[in-house]
C-alpha cells in the first residue's frame, strides 16, 4: 500500500494523498429448511457517520490471496468458516478516509461462499450486529449498489448451484 503521507497543494490547501488498497469477502450463504439464506453485517460507518448494511470484507494481510483474505475476514467478522464455491465480481470505488486524511481507491474481490461451520455474531468488534436474510431481502437491505449487484450475481449462481 502506498504511503499516507499529505502534501501542501496551491494556495496553502491540504491536497491528500491517494492510495490503493484491495480486499476481500463473501457473500456466504446457508440453507435452512429449504430455504437459502444470506449472511449480513450491520455496523456505524465512521466515514459515512450512518448505519450501513454490508457483505463480509476486509484488507489482505502480507502475502495472502484473495481467496484467503475472503475466508479470514468472514471467520474473524462473522464466527462463520466457509468455503468458496465461486468467484463473484470485484468492485472498485473512492472514498475519502476522514481520519487518516486520504483519498482511498479501492477495490473488492467477492466469492461465494458456503457456511461450514461456527456461528453467526458479530466477533472483531467491526460490527453492531449481523444477521441472515433472504437473497431478495439483502438486495434490498444493503446499503451499497455495488454490494446488491454482487448478491444479485450470487442470487444467480445459486439457482443453478441448488436445483
Amino acid at each position: 500500500m502506498a504511503a499516507a503521507g499529505l502534501r501542501a497543494g496551491s494556495g496553502g490547501q491540504v491536497a491528500k494523498k491517494t492510495v490503493e488498497e484491495t480486499s476481500a469477502g463473501g457473500v456466504v450463504f446457508r440453507e435452512q429448511a429449504g430455504a437459502v439464506e444470506i449472511a449480513l453485517a450491520e455496523q456505524v460507518d465512521r466515514n459515512l457517520e450512518r448505519r450501513t448494511v454490508r457483505l463480509p470484507k476486509g484488507h489482505l494481510d502480507a502475502g495472502e490471496t484473495t481467496q484467503q483474505a475472503a475466508r479470514r475476514e468472514v471467520l474473524e467478522e462473522t464466527g462463520l468458516e466457509a468455503e468458496i464455491v465461486a468467484p463473484l465480481s470485484s468492485v472498485s470505488y473512492v472514498y475519502e478516509e476522514k481520519r487518516k486524511r486520504r483519498r482511498v481507491r479501492k477495490r473488492v474481490d467477492f466469492y461465494l461462499m458456503r457456511q461450514t461451520a461456527g456461528e453467526l455474531r458479530p466477533v472483531d468488534g467491526e460490527f453492531d450486529r449481523t444477521f441472515w436474510c433472504s437473497p431478495d431481502e439483502a438486495e434490498s437491505l444493503l446499503t451499497f449498489e455495488t454490494e446488491r449487484q454482487v448478491v444479485s450475481e450470487a442470487r444467480g449462481l445459486l439457482r443453478d448451484l441448488l436445483r
